[in-house]
């Protein structure tokens, strides 16, 4: 079988399966099977696969048809500005999450040094993210799974960081490490009742740990701004991302908390995503 015939079956079994990107996840995975980039796909569409080699294709279609998601069968995902290790049991990085990225290094632009704390590192792409950014900064991220803590290590030698981070497996209540310039965290979000109607990619796969922010979505959410508000200096940065419809019922937990609000900003849906604020006492 050649190229270009792979690509169309394997379409075929993913559009059956309600796969929204079939052609292009199809392009993907079989990239990652013969170890090129897509353009060379598209310019040898004639060539032969090799019967092994076809035979890892079909197994990453069918492990795809069931819903699992590209960044899990090819173990990376772009985010900002690097290419991250991804693995089953962290949250895959979002766009929308750069969004924080974004708040953090506009509010640090004229800064030479901050101190940071990411509680809920996942695989580190936003601690690392702003890191790479700002090589003057050092930083610490918290996060009660060992798989990702493993993960975020790796993807911190990844990007030659790894001399201005710590990683630490701790759940939030229990850590009391340190006075920091800036807190930044992407929470549990999702109501506990409303997992089920994700999308299959998230809810059937994605780790219930990084979604489930409890009853009404802001559980893990309180937790951390209680605890950003003994962790940080005085007029440090809490930069926190948030469901679209939180805003009001975050801003009041942060105000509740002493926290003054500085903005809140959009994703590229313009939909509420982060919440700015400062500890003013």
């Amino acid at each position: 079988m050649n190229i270009n015939a792979a690509i169309k079956k394997g379409a075929e079994i993913l559009k059956k399966n309600d796969i929204k990107y079939p052609d292009l996840d199809c392009e993907i995975l079989l990239a990652k099977v013969l170890k090129k980039q897509r353009k060379y796909l598209l310019l040898n569409l004639d060539k032969q696969i090799h019967k092994e080699n076809l035979e890892k294709y079909k197994n990453l279609i069918t492990q795809r048809s069931i819903g699992k998601p590209i960044a899990y069968l090819i173990k990376k995902k772009n985010f900002w500005d690097s290419e991250f290790i991804i693995e089953e049991g962290t949250l895959i990085p979002r766009p929308d999450t750069e969004t924080l990225i974004e708040a953090t290094l506009e509010i640090y632009k004229n800064k030479n040094y901050a101190n940071i704390l990411d509680i809920g590192v996942g695989s580190g792409c936003i601690i690392l993210s702003i890191l790479k950014e700002k090589p003057c900064f050092y930083g610490k991220g918290i996060d009660i799974s060992s798989k990702s803590i493993s993960l975020s290590n790796r993807n911190a030698k990844r990007l030659s960081i790894e001399n201005r981070v710590e990683f630490i497996k701790t759940d939030v209540d229990n850590f009391c490490i340190g006075k920091y310039d800036l807190i930044i965290s992407n929470p549990p979000y999702i109501k506990s009742n409303e997992i089920k109607y994700l999308e299959k990619d998230v809810s059937n796969f994605e780790p219930k740990l990084a979604l489930d922010g409890g009853l009404d979505g802001t559980f893990k959410t309180l937790k951390i701004i209680k605890k950003a508000s003994t962790l940080l200096k005085v007029n440090g940065k809490l930069v926190l991302e948030i469901a679209y419809n939180q805003r009001t019922k975050i801003i009041s937990l942060l105000k509740e908390e002493g926290f003054y609000i500085n903005s809140t900003i959009k994703d590229y849906a313009k939909n509420d995503r982060c919440v700015i604020c400062t500890k003013i006492i």
